[in-house]
Order: structure tokens, then sequence, then C-alpha cells
């Protein structure tokens, strides 16, 4: 029997792994599916699940966003303009991120700047980034204490619980 040099190098894989890894893309889109559909509940709804344990607003502040010329973005009080913060060009990745997130699903929609965005703390410390145009929301807190201490420096007593 000759052997040739192709034939030397060739990898088999066996169709039980590969049979198991479609199963979970399979189960996986079904779940989601089901959750989207309405079959499963979703869990962990931040907005559902404060509403039901009663949790109350702490702080709160409107807030809007521009950027300037030279790349900064800055921070306003939505109610009075105050300058809160200024983020220089390679500063402020979390906030140009969220709030370029939220501005794309107003453009989506075709609206414009002209409502500020609304940055709430509650009374169990997680802070909330939303928009009051579209409802769309950024739990900032889940992006750990160093994202959640840039927004909260904006609170209007300039620190969070």
């Amino acid at each position: 029997m000759i052997v040739r040099e192709y034939e030397k190098d060739e990898i088999t894989v066996h169709k039980t792994p590969l049979m198991l890894m479609g199963g979970i893309v399979v189960i996986s889109l079904l779940l989601v599916i089901g959750v989207r559909v309405g079959l499963f509940e979703r869990s962990a709804v931040p907005e559902v699940a404060r509403a039901e344990a009663g949790t109350r607003v702490t702080a709160m502040r409107s807030l809007r966003f521009f950027d300037e010329a030279d790349g900064t973005v800055r921070a306003e009080d939505g109610a009075t303009g105050e300058v809160l913060r200024r983020f220089a060009p390679g500063e402020g990745g979390f906030v140009r991120a969220s709030v370029r997130s939220l501005v794309h699903q107003r453009r989506i929609r075709g609206e414009g700047p002209a409502v500020p965005f609304e940055l709430t703390q509650w009374e169990d410390g997680a802070l909330t980034l939303r928009d009051p145009v579209t409802g769309e929301t950024v739990e900032v807190g889940a992006f750990g204490p160093d994202n959640r201490a840039v927004f909260a420096g904006m609170l209007p007593d300039g620190k969070a619980r």
C-alpha cells in the first residue's frame, strides 16, 4: 500500500463533538427566541426589580454632552448649563461609549439633542444613565467601580453612596 504525502497530514474530527456543539448552538437560539416571544420571563431587568422592591431615587441630574472642536467631550448640567466635566481626547472612554450608544438610538429614531439625559442614583447604590426620548438605559454600575465613579462625580453632590 502506498501512502501519499498529503494523507499523512489529514486531520479527522469526530462527529460526536461537532454534534454536541451544534446542539448547544440550537438550544441557545431556542432559549433566546423563547425569551423574546415571551415564553420565558426575563430575569435581571433593573427597572422591574427596582419597581418591585420599591427602590427610591436618592439623587438625580439631567446631563447634556457636547463634542468640542479639539475632540474634548464636555458634560453640562442639563438645567443650568454648568460645566461639570471635560474629557480630553483619550480620556473618558466609558462616558464617550455610553453616550454615543444613546445618541445613536436617538438618530435612528430621527430625534435630536433637545432633551437632556438623566443620571439617577438609587437608594441601593445603583446608577442609571437614561435617555427619556428613547427609553434606553445604561446601568453604569455594571461596568465596574471606576466607570461608576466617573458618572457618580457628575451627581449634584459630586459623589455617590
